[in-house]
């Protein structure tokens, strides 16, 4: 059995870590609401951006557009796993949940493959586990900018416009709310432009013609997508990190009352004692 002093010096650890993990908490709870608004925001632009990429793609013949380089379809060979990941840790099955969605893809696919990632627990584990790592980015996965995802996706456009990969594939964690944050994946390269439905080739007007603005309007959608992406994966990662330092608070909580209870048993079966000492003395000067 411990002692007093051990369960002492033990409730003071665990109450000292239990003030860590409720600060952390308060902060990826304050932290979660501004990643969130900015989720939320940029959802309606790159749905707009993709309605308009489609219906521009209605209207337009490839040989139309200034660069089709982008919507080139040719063999898989080689795919292009874009994974967006956490740079910090503490945040629950949060990177776990991303390489397992990885993984499941890597099984089911044919051909090479390799990773760029953002993130520094992704590239870590890919690196110990020696995965094609082509390139990673780190120090911006709770706080994007528009330039990461121009500068990521610049890379991966290269890599397929150059036909050392033939497919891009977006890994993703949308956010739900703080509880539940999915594990997604969109193919970026080549661009699927599927026809507009219940729309004419004779529907629209465009100035300039529809083929440059095609052009111009395929990085966009691109840069956005993969901008979107990085912003759902900041939120899931906060919101992952609020859940599970609640769950870390929580369960401090409960260790503090057991030790509680046992030093508090401990303490009165030391002032049992004593009394019975005592009592026992006292009876034996009679």
């Amino acid at each position: 059995m411990s002692s007093s002093q051990d369960l002492r010096k033990r409730i003071k650890s665990v109450t000292n870590t239990q003030q860590i993990t409720r600060a952390m908490k308060m902060v990826a709870s304050a932290r979660l609401r501004r990643a969130q608004a900015k989720a939320q925001g940029t959802e309606p632009y790159t749905q707009k951006l993709h309605q308009m990429l489609v219906n521009v793609a209605s209207s337009v013949a490839p040989g139309d557009i200034t660069d089709a380089s982008l919507l080139e379809v040719r063999p898989v060979k080689k795919t292009l796993y874009l994974i967006l990941g956490n740079d910090k840790g503490l945040a629950g099955a949060y990177t776990g949940n991303l390489l397992k969605y990885f993984q499941g893809l890597v099984d089911r696919a044919d051909g090479q493959y390799e990773v760029i990632t953002v993130g520094r627990k992704i590239r870590d584990h890919l690196k110990v586990h020696q995965y094609p790592l082509a390139q990673s980015y780190v120090d911006f996965s709770d706080h994007p900018l528009y330039a990461h995802a121009q500068d990521i996706i610049k890379e991966a456009t290269r890599r397929f416009t150059d036909k050392e990969v033939d497919r891009v594939v977006l890994i993703y964690t949308h956010f739900v709310n703080s509880l539940t944050q999915t594990v997604q994946s969109t193919q970026l390269l080549p661009v699927e432009t599927p026809k507009a439905e219940g729309k004419s080739q004779g529907s629209y007007l465009f100035a300039p013609e529809a083929g440059e603005i095609m052009s111009k309007l395929l990085p966009m959608y691109l840069e956005t997508t993969v901008y979107g992406g990085l912003l759902q994966a900041a939120a899931s990662e906060l919101g992952a990190r609020m859940t599970a330092m609640t769950s870390a608070t929580d369960n401090a909580g409960e260790l503090i009352s057991q030790l509680n209870l046992e030093y508090n048993k401990l303490r009165q079966a030391s002032i049992t004692n004593e009394i019975s000492e005592i009592v026992g003395g006292a009876n034996a000067l009679q």
